[in-house]
């Protein structure tokens, strides 16, 4: 065989692997974390202001919750699936981020799944940040994002990021943001 044609083989074998396999599936979420962008954060001047902590949650243990508790500190909120790839891809981040500043920041990383798949996904991922149940129908102080989709407030109810889609929150933008929030 000619080394053209070896080399179309091989690559060939590379394209299927990567839609096919394991492999592709490690592959993709790989990309997905490569590809993500640094979240915006808007300025001090375009920030809209959340009119009140109105909002029922449930928590990891499935009992409700108010958001209110967390009105006066800083709150990073992420929407999240188990099934979609772009979120499975930002979570390792969020995960990241929520092991530095746990004890600083109200974390809800919400889904709006049953409980016995999430905590499947859970447990395979090795992630440990608090999950959060969304109710669907329930009334937000803020628009509810498609998964991916998050918001990071201040402590004075400002919304400093409003971000669509994934983003790489384990980055020193982010945390010298944080430090900043945390400290105000």
């Amino acid at each position: 065989m000619r080394k053209k044609t070896i080399l179309n083989v091989l690559l060939i074998i590379l394209v299927l692997a990567f839609f096919v396999t394991p492999l592709g599936f490690y592959g993709k979420v790989l990309l997905n974390r490569i590809f993500a962008a640094k979240p915006e954060v808007i300025l001090a001047s375009n920030r809209a202001k959340l009119s009140d902590y109105e909002w029922k949650l449930k928590d990891a243990e499935w009992n409700f919750f108010p958001f209110e508790k967390s009105k006066g500190n800083v709150v990073f909120i992420n929407f999240w699936a188990s099934w979609r790839l772009p979120c499975i891809a930002e979570l390792q981040g969020i995960q990241e981020l929520y092991d530095v500043y746990k004890e600083k920041v109200d974390f809800y990383i919400i889904t709006n799944e049953e409980r016995a798949p999430v905590e499947e996904f859970m447990k395979k991922n090795k992630f440990t940040f608090p999950v959060t149940y969304l109710i669907i129908g329930e009334k937000a102080p803020f628009e509810v994002l498609e998964a991916p989709g998050s918001y990071l407030i201040d402590k004075n109810g400002e919304i400093v990021i409003k971000e669509e889609g994934i983003s790489d929150w384990n980055n020193t933008t982010i945390s010298n943001l944080l430090e900043n929030l945390v400290s105000q």
